[in-house]
Formats: structure tokens, sequence, C-alpha cells
């Protein structure tokens, strides 16, 4: 169906631009008039089709019932004559019009009945628009997996098409995707994907799609930390930004570069020349968020030179404009960076003040990392203020949430090895399966020949062995590939423990320092008037119970068991007298901690760290020559 084919094309246009297409249609009551009229003097047949998709495109984003009507027209038209690209068009624009009304269900329902009169003709274009269209209503609704899902069905579908610019929309869907899944090195490799295949061709459209593809690039390697990358990306698009004179694109651009080179003192006054720049266009343009970025990124530049009066300035217009336009994360980070000045000031009930609603706001919105800055900012304010009751809460709600942050941050990690392996499993089977497939061809034809030639069975035979040696090949190769994923899984796994004993280590570390830290303060408090007597005891009694709980030991050890192949147990093999405290002391000398370090961990003084090892080494039976970490390291 030629027209059917055609129509694939100009859906795919509809798709990409629908918003400017009907940002420019006529749509004057004089056309509309006009276009009525046409219709009803046109005999009811499939040249009908266009007339309704003009009338349609003149009410959809100003009388949703009409553009439902019009739309229904389409359906009942092709059924009636039994024109298949007239019922798709219907079904897709009743689609679109349920999606302007943010309902999604109804919107893929008919998407779905697009999908399927799509697949029953073999039009593979309209079979990924309509997966792509899906996909999108789900990205909408924050439903990542289903997003995925359509958007891989509508990858596949454009490269049977041989689309190539549908082929970059998708990856595109799949890499914004992955980014609000925080599985950024997916994301990232989507992303180039998709603008190496725009950079394929010298339209001005291709290049304006791939120069929007190294924004986004640029904006995963800065949440891949990899700042190097992300200056680079960023700074690939000025030149040509400016030479377009396309001023929008090059304030968010310059905004980015901005933030990065504001976080480093050799390039501060680079940062500030950007980011005035920023400011200037935003003010040319009218563009508040261009704004918020700019003010924001001086604001910063002010506090790192000790400005301070200049930097609350430009953090209070920064969070006036972000208030304005109800952009809750930004107006968080501005509290909190005048929280943070505030304290520099020494002005702890502001400091306070100014943390706790950025904590409450943060709270309510689950911002992990604006409450890890907001509980820090409390934890400072108490300490100063020397409120040690509330600095050690708000510390623990530091830690806690710090905890947090790294086990999300590494779930999202091990989810998107999970599916780069499962993807890469799965590649491999193809592969695999194609190779099956060409060895059962080469068999049939060996097997034909066989038939076909008299006394050729020796031949035959060495062939069809060959054959099934390389089978057998095949076979093995299929179990080294399974093999190295499992063991890659299971170095995954070990790695992912490693970083959790390491986190664990340093919890107990910093916990013991801060007991110890807080005891010394408390024992200044002991000639203090007699009302911070009973304080001062009931906290003592909580700090020694505190330093007394085995239950962080309990967590490192189960950790150290599994980095280090369970060896307590070793120990107790070979030495069955040897006490918990010992096996605590030899499992902090095999992570070569020092002396000190050891003594914040247990909360005693280095000489008694010092003891401990002595009798340690006596208990062990080794000799004055034999360092005790080597000898523990090799077991």
């Amino acid at each position: 169906m030629k027209l059917f084919s055609k129509l694939s094309i100009v859906l795919l246009a509809v798709f990409f631009s629908v918003q400017i297409t009907l940002a420019q249609y006529d749509a004057s009551p004089e056309r509309i008039d006009s276009l009525k009229t046409e219709l009803r003097s046109m005999p009811r047949d499939s040249t009908r089709m266009p007339v309704l998709i003009n009338l349609w495109r003149a009410h959809a984003h100003r009388d949703s019932d009409q553009s439902f009507f019009y739309a229904n027209e389409l359906i009942k038209l092709g059924k009636e004559i039994s024109h298949v690209p007239t019922l798709y068009t219907g079904y897709q624009r009743m689609a679109i019009t349920y999606s302007y009304r943010d309902d999604y269900e109804n919107s893929n329902e008919y998407y779905r009945k697009g999908l399927k009169l799509s697949i029953e003709n073999k039009e593979y274009a309209c079979i990924a628009v309509m997966h792509l269209n899906i996909g999108i209503n789900y990205s909408i609704q924050n439903q990542y997996d289903s997003t995925l899902y359509h958007s891989k069905k509508s990858a596949k579908n454009f490269l049977i098409a041989n689309d190539s610019s549908g082929y970059a929309g998708s990856l595109g869907l799949s890499s914004s995707t992955y980014y609000r899944k925080g599985q950024y090195q997916l994301a990232l490799e989507n992303a180039l994907e998709e603008m190496r295949i725009y950079e394929r061709y010298d339209d001005i459209r291709s290049k304006r799609a791939a120069l929007s593809v190294k924004g986004k690039i640029a904006s995963n390697y800065l949440k891949m930390k990899d700042t190097a990358m992300a200056l680079k990306y960023f700074k690939n698009t000025i030149p040509i930004l400016r030479e377009r004179d396309d001023k929008l694109n090059l304030t968010a651009n310059l905004a980015g570069i901005g933030f990065i080179l504001v976080e480093k003192n050799e390039t501060l006054e680079e940062a500030k020349n950007v980011l005035e720049e920023t400011r200037n266009l935003s003010n040319q343009l009218k563009n508040i968020t261009g704004l918020i970025n700019a003010n924001f990124g001086l604001g910063k530049y002010h506090k790192k030179r000790k400005n301070y009066s200049k930097a609350k300035q430009y953090f209070q217009e920064s969070l006036r404009l972000s208030d304005s336009l109800k952009q809750i994360s930004n107006s968080v980070d501005n509290k909190i960076q005048l929280a943070e000045v505030a304290l520099l000031e020494k002005n702890s009930p502001l400091a306070t003040t100014l943390a706790q609603e950025a904590l409450n706001i943060s709270l309510e919105n689950e911002l992990l990392e604006d409450q890890l800055h907001a509980y820090n900012i409390l934890y400072l304010t108490k300490q100063r203020d020397r409120n040690y009751k509330e600095a050690f809460n708000y510390h623990q709600l530091f830690k806690k949430t710090n905890d947090s942050i790294y086990n999300k941050e590494n779930g999202a990690r091990l989810s998107e090895l999970q599916t780069i392996y499962e993807t890469e499993k799965k590649e491999a089977e193809i592969a695999l399966q194609q190779e099956e497939i060409k060895t059962l061809n080469e068999k049939a034809k060996v097997d034909k020949l066989t038939k076909g030639l008299y006394g050729g069975g020796a031949i035959a035979g060495i062939a069809l062995s060959g054959l099934l040696f390389f089978g057998f090949r095949q076979r093995m190769k299929k179990n080294k590939i399974e093999r190295e994923k499992q063991e890659e899984i299971y170095k995954q796994e070990i790695e992912f423990k490693k970083k959790e004993l390491a986190s664990q280590t340093l919890h107990l570390v910093q916990k013991n320092s801060f007991l110890a830290e807080l005891k010394e303060n408390l024992e200044n408090l002991k000639n203090s008037p007699d009302k911070f007597k009973m304080e001062f005891k009931r906290l003592v009694m909580l700090l020694k119970k505190e330093s007394s709980g085995d239950k962080d030991w309990e967590v490192f050890k189960s950790y150290f068991a599994e980095v280090h192949d369970n060896f307590d147990n070793k120990l107790k093999a070979v030495y069955a007298d040897i006490s918990e405290k010992e096996i605590r002391l030899a499992s902090f000398l095999k992570m070569n901690l020092s002396t000190k370090e050891i003594a914040d961990m247990l909360n005693v003084l280095p000489d008694s760290v010092l003891k401990s090892k002595y009798r340690l080494k006596k208990k062990l039976n080794l000799d004055k020559e034999t360092d005790l970490y080597q000898y523990l390291s090799g077991l």
C-alpha cells in the first residue's frame, strides 16, 4: 500500500514537530469555515481524510471537544470505507488529543489500536512511531521500565524501516529515561550513538539535533563526576551557538560551564565572566531560569571570594526567582547556600532557621542530597553553640542520610550493570543462534550432497564430523561466555562488598572520633553550675552505652567475612582459644589500618592498641622478626 507507506513519513513528521506544525497552522475562523464548507461538498471516500486532518489540527490546541469530534470522524470514515490509512490516522489523532488532556490510559489505548493495525499491515515505520508515542506517555508518568520497553521496540522497527532519524529519536528517549533512573553509563552510550547518527547528515535540522544531544552528553558526564569531559562537551557547543545566535541554548550551556568552573579556585575568574554573560543574555531574553542559574553561580563565586554581602544578594535574588516559578529544588539549594553564608558569618540563629527551612522542604520532596547538606549545617551550628546533644542527633541523621544516598547510588549502579549484562547475554545468544542456524544449513547441504552422490559416504562422513566438531566448539564457546558473565557478576558483587566494607570502616572511625570529641567537651562541663550535672550524667551514660554496642561491629564483620573469605573462621581453626576482641583487632590489622585509626575505632588509647598487638602476636606464636600485618595478610 503506497499511500499507507507515504502516510508513515507524514506521521513521523507529526511526532517530531507536532508543536511547531500546530502553532504555525492557520486556524482562523475564516479558514475553519472554508474547510467545513469544502467537507460538506465532498463524497464519503478517502479524499475527505486531508480535510478532516486539517480541521483536527485547527482545534487540537484550542478546543479539545472539537478535536475529539474530528478524530472520531476519521475513525468512522476509515471503518466505513475500509480504508486503513484513514483509520490509522484517526486512532493516532484520538490518542494525541487524549494525551493533551493528560489522559494517558485512553491515549495509549488508541495508540495500541494504531499499533495493531500497523502490525497487521507490516508497516514498520508506523509500528515504530506508535511504540515511541506510547513510550513517551509512560515517560511522562515516570514509568521507566515501560518507557524503555517501548523505546527499544521503536528502535528495532525504525531500523527495519531504514529510518535513521527515527532510530535516533528512540535512542534519545532511552537515553533520557536511563538518565532519570540514575543509570548514567547507559544514558551516555545511547546519547553518544544518537549524536553520531545526527552528525552523519549535513542538513540544519540534524546539526541542531546533534548540538542538543551534546548538551545532554555533557550533563551525563557531570552526573558521572567527570567534569573534564562535561566541560569539553559544553564548550564544544558554544562557538556553533554563537554563530547561529541561538541565545536560549547558549545561556543554558554557559550556565553549565560556569557551574563547573566555579568549583575550582584556579578557574574562579573565568567562571565569573561566563556567569555574568549568562546573566546578561538571560536578561535580554527575559529568561527566568537562566537568571536563577546565573545568580546562583555568581553567589557561589562571591562566597568563595569571602565577599559574603554580595553572595547573599545573588542567592536571595536566585531564591526569589525560584519561588516565583515554584522550582522547589532550586529554592532549597539557595536556602542551603544562604545558611552556609550565615554560618561563615557566625550568625548561628539565621543559619539554623534557613537550614531547618531547607530541611523541611527537602524531607517533604525526598531530596536526599539537600537533606544531607541541611543536616550538616545544623550539626555545625549546634556544635558551635555547644549544644552537644542536638549536634550529636544531627550528626547521626547526617550519617543515616549519607548511607541512604550511597546505597541508592550503588543500587542504581548494580541495576545498570545487570541491565548491561542481560543485554550482552542476549546479544551473545542471538549471535550463537545465528551460528547454529548457519551450521544447520551447512549440515542440510551436506545431507543433500550425500544423497546425490554415489560412493561419497566417506567424504560426507568427514564433513559431518567436521560440522559436529564445529557444533561442539560453539557449545563450548557458549558455556565459556556464560561462565565469564557469571564470574564478572561475582567480581562486581565482591567489589560492591569492598566498597560497603570501606564505608562501614569509615563510619566506625568517624563515629568513635565524634564520640571521643563529644566526651572531651562534656568533661569540660564538670565544673559548670549545678543545672548541668543531671544532663552531664545522662549524656555520659548514653555515650558509654553507644560505645559499648556491638551492632556496628557485627555489620562490619559480616562484610569483612564476605570480602576476606571467612577470615575469622580461619583464625579460629588455627587458634581455637582466640577471643572475639583479638579477632576484631586482627581484622583491622589485615585492612592495614594505623594504630591511631584502630584506637579511634575501639575508643581506646594508642598505647592500649600497641599492647594488644603484642599480646596477639604472642598468642599466634610469632617470633620478633615476623611482621604481624604480613602474616595476617597471608591467611
